[in-house]
């Protein structure tokens, strides 16, 4: 049955409604950025750039690496544009978008997240980084669809009971990474780790400014949280949907997280842009010795 146009929604020129993008225009290597500029700073190391689209906050460049063609797109903040962008990267290449039904083949899309992120523990310093074997998103994204199966509901409730999560807030999500696209990004300067996904930068991250908090210690709470002797590393904003919606979606996928902050010291790293391009080469080399 062909699907509805209210509900994939295409330009008149043929492209998906939000990316602005055609099948041709997607490598099966994609990178992800928050920031819509950061994606000229991963594309200036490629060897040709084949397009440049961009609509809203999503800018999409593709272009060859070593031989390797890649898809670099912003993603803009949050969970909620994620939810945007895997949907309509996954329709690209796995529904006509002529005849509006799904292909009989299905394509497996590599997704690799480069993005910033805070450590929540004392001895995860700024301007290292790390790769998220799993995820925790209290977004309620993942909620919204047929997902249990993809989850890791046992660590999830072990933290909702730890922090004593507030019965108004969302239920949490946890997602784990492609294990075998996730272990060719580690080495020795990238340290594996349990991310948590926000729904916010500042409340729902324990940040005051002028507002008061419902919980006022539940980062040192998620910061004591230790589940079959591995902590909680980090948190940021899009990681669990992305692994959730990957899952589903029958993609792989994994974030590659450069620490600018440290929440437990205080500290934010002197020189971001500095450490995030060095996430973005070691990234990329990476990319260029993946056999999937």
């Amino acid at each position: 049955m062909a699907i509805a146009e209210s509900e994939l929604i295409l330009n008149k020129d043929g492209s998906i409604y939000h990316l602005n993008l055609k099948p041709e225009h997607l490598a099966q290597t994609i990178i992800t950025v928050g920031d819509p500029d950061r994606v000229d700073q991963v594309t200036q190391y490629f060897d040709t750039i084949e397009c440049k689209i961009r609509k809203r906050e999503f800018h999409t460049q593709t272009g060859i690496y070593k031989g390797h063609r890649i898809t670099v797109i912003s993603t803009g903040i949050g969970t909620d544009n994620i939810d945007i962008v895997c949907n309509e990267l996954d329709a690209l290449v796995n529904i006509d978008l002529t005849t509006r039904k799904n292909k009989t083949e299905h394509t497996t899309l590599h997704i690799i997240r480069i993005g910033t992120s805070g450590s929540i523990q004392q001895d995860i310093p700024i301007d290292s980084f790390v790769v998220s074997e799993i995820a925790t998103g209290f977004d309620s994204l993942l909620h919204f669809y047929k997902s249990h199966h993809v989850q890791l509901p046992e660590i999830s409730e072990a933290l909702a009971k730890h922090i004593d999560l507030d019965q108004n807030k969302s239920k949490p999500y946890t997602v784990a990474y492609d294990k075998k696209l996730g272990e060719h990004m580690l080495s020795s300067i990238v340290q594996k780790g349990h991310t948590v996904t926000n729904v916010g930068f500042y409340g729902p991250q324990g940040r005051i400014l002028r507002l008061p908090l419902q919980d006022h210690d539940l980062n040192t709470k998620i910061a004591s949280f230790v589940y079959e002797n591995k902590k909680i590393t980090n948190l940021e904003m899009e990681t669990a949907g992305i692994y959730g919606l990957a899952k589903l979606l029958g993609h792989k996928a994994v974030s590659m997280n450069a620490i600018v902050a440290n929440r437990a010291t205080g500290e934010f790293s002197q020189n971001p842009k500095e450490t995030v391009e060095k996430l973005i080469k070691y990234t990329l080399e990476k990319i260029a010795s993946y056999h999937p």
